[in-house]
């Protein structure tokens, strides 16, 4: 038993370095961020009271997912929106008052052109549905995160939305060999070929948050990558940052109508307080 944790450290230890040394290399190598907040000075209250006096509407998809729930928590904190509307599949229950004025429309994502009302009237859309191929396997990973998120990114656009803000992740590539990569990149590309005024892709890499449903292999990824996050903020981010980066990010005007924001530009924005 003692020789068996033994060699259970070393390979612990082994990893743990393994991790931080990629880390090292893609937090040096990466320079692709186009959105850079370091050096901006910005009075984030200001701007979210500017907003308020805008009276906008948004809707979310996939806000009972983990990014989606917190990003509803964040929106409804900062109250930036006169009037928010949760599209899913089925009607949420919540019990925090905080909730009570949200508007739920329920619709059949095989059908949705049978709910195009459900996407009228919207100045800014989150999308932060998905799934993944060990859970739907790949066709059902295909028709959600492809088929459902740019289905509704058209019936958005039909309906008024001018902003998409588009949860991706690190690496997507419509050229890649790899079906999560290259199905997030081609989605990506079709939005953007649908002429919101204003696109934005958030292409987070590893997500640091406790889920309430287990994947393999997540939990000691998380562990490691927790300990470093702030030292390589490429290779994770916690989910927090992304949902404050990705309402923060709605009040600061873009230089131009499609804007990628990269890991690091997500955990800079998250966890960073603008002043």
């Amino acid at each position: 038993m003692k020789l068996l944790i033994t060699i259970l450290g070393k390979v612990t230890g082994y990893l743990t370095l393994v991790v931080v040394l990629i880390a090292a290399i893609l937090n040096y190598q990466d320079y692709s961020d186009p959105v850079a907040f370091t050096s901006m000075a910005v009075n984030m209250e200001s701007l979210e009271e500017d907003f308020r006096l805008q009276n906008r509407s948004c809707f979310i998809l996939g806000a009972t997912g983990e990014t989606g729930r917190l990003l509803l928590k964040e929106l409804l904190e900062r109250n930036l929106f006169s009037k928010i509307t949760l599209i899913g599949r089925r009607q949420v229950t919540f019990e925090d008052k905080a909730y009570e004025k949200l508007v739920q429309e329920v619709v059949d994502f095989e059908k949705l052109d049978d709910h195009a009302t459900a996407f009228q009237g919207h100045d800014v859309g989150y999308c932060c549905l998905g799934t993944t191929k060990a859970k739907s396997g790949a066709e059902g990973f295909v028709r959600v995160d492809h088929d459902y998120v740019l289905k509704s990114a058209e019936l958005a656009k039909a309906g008024g939305c001018s902003q998409f803000h588009l949860e991706s992740s690190k690496g997507a590539d419509k050229s890649s060999s790899f079906l999560y990569l290259k199905v997030k990149g081609q989605v990506e590309a079709e939005i953007e070929a649908l002429g919101f005024d204003r696109f934005s892709i958030y292409r987070p890499a590893v997500l640091l948050v406790d889920r309430q449903e287990s994947r393999p292999g997540e939990w000691m990824a998380r562990k490691v990558l927790s300990s470093c996050s702030f030292m390589f903020p490429t290779m994770s981010v916690p989910i927090q940052a992304v949902t404050r980066a990705m309402v923060s990010n709605t009040l600061l005007k873009p230089e131009h109508k499609t804007e990628i924001l990269e890991n690091k530009a997500i955990h800079t924005l998250g966890t960073s307080k603008l002043t």
